[in-house]
């Protein structure tokens, strides 16, 4: 049964279930010899089974499970890099995602012409980016490297330049999958802070993370997932507790 916020919801997923295949040989010669000795190649995963939540304006949701519950699969749903096999994923507004560090850039082109690039998959145009891209650049603290091709980037380079850009759209809903446990102590702060901002300005915030202390003082709701499916829904320190003990 679909679970609603009292608000209007920006996120609905309704019954959602999907599968993946998991190889279980690595070249033509080992499917071969397991198949002459009738031994299966493949099994399916089932990494959501018919999850069901929504997510109201302004609300802040940490979606928390073990490794393999299925967190960032579902945030990949809403972000709309995966489909579901069956069900309903619904998003109104803009969706912006910091879901892989890097995710977005192409490695030859310039930290500026990523950010050019980045903001235009998310929805920016390229008026909105001028008018942003000294703040972007500015919150990043990259503006030695700006003019660097991307490839030659730390991962931390490409958290603070994917993170600034992100935060910098006209964002309706903004996803964070584990991105703040890349980069320096100070910058996490800053980031944290911005993601607060933006939540008491009535942005929608949906955060996966391992960190259940930062996800219990950030976010009101949590969804605790295990095996797929829906275990808890309700106040972030309930479903933090609920974790911590197994």
């Amino acid at each position: 049964m679909l679970k609603t916020s009292e608000s209007q919801p920006r996120v609905v997923i309704d019954d959602v279930r999907k599968a993946f295949v998991l190889r279980h040989t690595h070249s033509f010669k080992e499917t071969f010899v397991a198949a002459m000795q009738r031994k299966k190649t493949t099994t399916d995963f089932r990494a959501l089974d018919g999850v069901s939540f929504s997510v109201g304006t302004g609300e802040s949701v940490a979606l928390l499970g073990f490794n393999g519950s299925g967190k960032s699969t579902t945030l990949k749903m809403i972000s709309g890099v995966l489909r579901p096999d069956t069900g309903t994923v619904l998003t109104r507004g803009r969706v912006a995602g910091l879901i892989e560090v890097g995710a977005g850039f192409h490695p030859d082109l310039s930290g500026r012409e990523n950010i050019y690039l980045n903001a235009a998959i998310l929805g920016m145009t390229k008026k909105e980016t001028d008018a942003r891209f000294a703040d972007i650049v500015a919150f990043s603290e990259i503006e030695r490297f700006i003019d660097t091709e991307v490839k030659h980037y730390s991962s931390g380079m490409f958290l603070r330049l994917a993170f600034s850009v992100a935060i910098h759209t006209e964002v309706d809903i903004l996803l964070i999958d584990e991105i703040l446990s890349v980069g320096d102590e100070p910058f996490q702060r800053k980031c944290l802070k911005r993601i607060r901002e933006l939540h008491d300005a009535g942005k929608t915030l949906i955060v996966v993370s391992h960190d259940l202390d930062m996800v219990a003082d950030l976010c009101e709701r949590a969804i605790v997932l295990k095996g797929g499916r829906v275990a808890f829904d309700g106040p972030s320190h309930e479903g933090v507790a609920i974790l911590r003990h197994g």
